[in-house]
Formats: C-alpha cells, sequence, structure tokens
C-alpha cells in the first residue's frame, strides 16, 4: 500500500504501518524534516486518487475548513482506498496554531457522508464517558502535581486514575456507548472510497 500520512508530525504511527506499506508519505503544514509534502489538509499536494490509506490524526480539530479537508482526502483516496481518521470530542483546548472544532460521532458521519465519494463511513468512539472525564482530569491533575513535590507520584496517581476509569466504562454500558449524557474524548473514523 501507499500510504499518506497528513499532519504528520513526528510520524509517531510510521512503526505500526511500515510493515503493511511499500511507502509513507509524510505531509505537514512547517518545514518538517520527516514530510515530504509540506501543505494543509485543504489542499493536499498530491495527484488525484494516489493513495491507498490516508491517515489524518489529530489534525481535522486544526484546520479551517473541515468539509474542504474531508473533500481533499476523498480526492487522494484510490477508490477502495480507505482513510483513518482521529479527532476529538471532548478536550483542553490546545492551539497548535489554532484549536477550531470539537466534535461528536453523528456530526463526522454528516461531514463525511456529505464531502466525498464513499462506500461507506464508520464512526466510532475512541472512549467512553468515565475514560474521558479521567482523561480531562488528569491533564490538569499532571499540571498541578507537576509544580509540587509530589510531582514524582503523577504517573502513577495519572495511570491509576485512567485504569480505574477505563474498567468503569467497559463494567457500564451506559458510559461505554455513545447515547445522549455520554462524553468522547477522541473519535475514529474508517471511510471506504467508492469504486
Amino acid at each position: 500500500y501507499r500510504l499518506l500520512d497528513v499532519g504528520c508530525g513526528e510520524m509517531p504511527y510510521l512503526t505500526l504501518f511500515e510493515p503493511h506499506v511499500r511507502e509513507v508519505v509524510g505531509m505537514d503544514t512547517w518545514d518538517n524534516p520527516r514530510a515530504s509534502l509540506k501543505g494543509v489538509v485543504e489542499s493536499i499536494p498530491a495527484a488525484d486518487a494516489s493513495f491507498d490509506v490516508v491517515l489524518c490524526a489529530q489534525v481535522l480539530e486544526h484546520v479551517d475548513d473541515p468539509a474542504q479537508g474531508i473533500r481533499e482526502l476523498a480526492r487522494v483516496t484510490r477508490p477502495g482506498g480507505r482513510v483513518l481518521l482521529s479527532t476529538h470530542g471532548a478536550m483542553v483546548y490546545h492551539p497548535n496554531p489554532v484549536d477550531l472544532w470539537r466534535w461528536t460521532g453523528a456530526g463526522l458521519e454528516r461531514l463525511f457522508t456529505a464531502n466525498g465519494d464513499w462506500a461507506s463511513v464508520t464512526v466510532s468512539a475512541g472512549s467512553g464517558t468515565a475514560s474521558s472525564l479521567a482523561m480531562l482530569n488528569a491533564i490538569y491533575l499532571e499540571h498541578v502535581l507537576r509544580r509540587t513535590p509530589l510531582r514524582v507520584v503523577r504517573g502513577p496517581v495519572v495511570g491509576l486514575l485512567n485504569r480505574a476509569a477505563r474498567a468503569l466504562d467497559w463494567r457500564v454500558p451506559a458510559l461505554r456507548d455513545e447515547r445522549p449524557g455520554t462524553i468522547a474524548a477522541n473519535y475514529h473514523v474508517v471511510a471506504e472510497r467508492a469504486s
């Protein structure tokens, strides 16, 4: 497979994909030595249908025009190819350089189906409500503990909080499954381009 990593950064997923692809092309908005393409997701500097798999991890919340970004992801994906996208549901504000959007599962499904010729679109929450709340609280707890003599316990405390919340999500389907009143920190989208 030929893979495009949109917003590749340091390419943290390279080791996962490398054994399964013949080429990984990185793209970023800045002069990143790991990226062979420079550009924004709304205007990908690549030919139509030139990639079998397009990875777009934690980028969509930072783009000016998400609908145009999804159209571009569809454009550069070959028929039968897939887009693998993740983005935030609930998250602390993190400009890089801007932080513009938060998503729901229904919103992401609508965004994809309205902006591309997809054979299928699957959206799933990356975690349940307890895990999402624990993660958000752990971010602040870690910041507070880092500035105190208790900083040595921040890793174990945050780890324990996250493990307990994950266990709670798995035991209580009302927390795990997306429904009114739940929170998801992250969403995963798998979109297959129509043949």
